[in-house]
């Protein structure tokens, strides 16, 4: 694979920080100059802004403008989704304004779907170090200016690591259920391919059968791999906490249910409640 770079006019829904802060990923790292390096199938990218550019460099498997454009969805108007879901209500519209740069990222349904299986009761510097290991360990080497990168596991390179494998590079009590989740999917029991002519209703059923995906994984991984289904909403414990305060005004917020969450979120934000949910979560955990 030959290095490339793709060069485009800075857009306002495009904040690097943004994108890879906003909790969806966890294979892009911050670099010194600001920039960000991450690696997706196999590819490693470096995503920089500067002078008045964004900035795509790096070793891709297929044209990088293509895969720039389909990863980085730089093909949807978040302008225009912007400017509708800001009419909603106000607090909306400030979160909206503290997250200005976000973007759903494409990420691959494979990967997306053990990454968040990871992600379960644990932070975020640690999921980055268990799906680091988890590469290194199973995954292709990809060699970009002397370094060494890795892509994350196939599914067929996953289906080789036991269970007391997983546990050795620290998965805890989620070694099992990934274990499992490799299985029933490189046994095609449940189809990737399948899932993805479904509707939300039925990816969700789907995805609930996977050992460690609960409704919120299940939303993450809806909303932030190919899937792109807008209209899930999922519930963390920020989520709950700004919808409380916004709206429910509960004495005792753990007492605040999911499924209240997601009726008012299906109410208010429509067929756009994910990227919703994304500006409130990153506006009320950062600010």
């Amino acid at each position: 694979m030959e290095e490339q770079i793709y060069k485009i006019d800075l857009i306002s829904a495009f904040n690097l920080e943004h994108i890879f802060e906003c909790g969806q990923c966890f294979r892009w790292n911050k670099e010194q100059n600001e920039s960000y390096i991450g690696v997706f199938k196999n590819n490693v990218l470096n995503v920089k802004i500067e002078n008045n550019q964004i900035i795509f460099e790096g070793i891709c498997e297929n044209n990088i403008k293509e895969t720039v454009e389909e990863y980085f969805d730089l093909k949807r108007d978040y302008e225009k989704i912007k400017s509708e879901l800001s009419k909603i209500d106000e607090p909306l519209k400030t979160s909206i304004k503290y997250g200005s740069g976000i973007r759903l990222l494409n990420q691959d349904l494979w990967e997306t779907i053990i990454s968040f299986i990871i992600s379960a009761n644990n932070n975020i510097p640690r999921i980055k170090g268990i799906i680091e290991r988890l590469s290194k360990q199973y995954g292709k080497p990809i060699i970009w200016k002397e370094k060494i990168y890795y892509a994350f596991p196939t599914i067929e390179e996953l289906s080789k690591a036991t269970v007391e494998d997983l546990r050795k590079l620290g998965l805890g009590f989620r070694d099992q259920r990934v274990y499992e989740t490799t299985k029933l999917i490189r046994t095609k029991q449940v189809n990737l391919e399948e899932v993805k002519n479904k509707n939300s209703k039925e990816i969700r059923e789907t995805l609930l059968t996977l050992p460690g995906v609960g409704p919120k994984v299940a939303d993450c991984i809806m909303l932030f791999s190919t899937l792109k289904c807008l209209d899930v909403f999922p519930v963390d414990v920020w989520v709950r906490r700004v919808m409380n305060e916004l709206y429910f005004k509960l004495p005792e917020e753990k007492k605040l249910k999911r499924e209240q969450i997601e009726a008012l979120a299906k109410e208010k934000y429509g067929n756009l409640a994910g990227l919703a949910q994304q500006y409130l979560f990153y506006w009320k955990r950062e600010a």
